[in-house]
């Protein structure tokens, strides 16, 4: 049975402040994300990708942005998710949040 241990596993710094560790089958990917750099004054410049994305907030708060819809204030234990193609984004409002994203097909460049 595949297992990832959060203390045996290294994270994959993507920038100061932001860190992510992930567990993938062929066709599904898990990705648990740690900010550290909040709270944030701006939301980040927003992204679109042809993956299908849920999100769950583990820890903290945030602003959710998505494309054609009113932002939405979360904190933890709230979701979100993402159609194909939409264009989204988030701001950290606490000085910490964890969030855990699924994915499908996998984000290879996340690999």
């Amino acid at each position: 049975m595949p297992v990832l241990k959060f203390q045996e596993s290294l994270p994959r710094v993507v920038r100061k402040g932001l860190e992510r560790r992930w567990v993938c089958t062929p066709n599904l990917m898990t990705v648990l994300i740690d900010f550290t750099d909040g709270p944030w004054p701006a939301p980040e410049p927003p992204h679109a990708h042809v993956h299908e994305q849920t999100s769950y907030v583990a820890q903290g708060e945030i602003i959710f942005y998505c494309e054609d819809e009113e932002p939405c204030h979360l904190s933890a234990g709230d979701m979100f998710y993402v159609p194909s193609g939409k264009k989204h984004t988030i701001r950290l409002l606490s000085e910490t949040a964890r969030l855990v994203d699924s994915f499908t097909p996998i984000r290879e460049d996340f690999l």
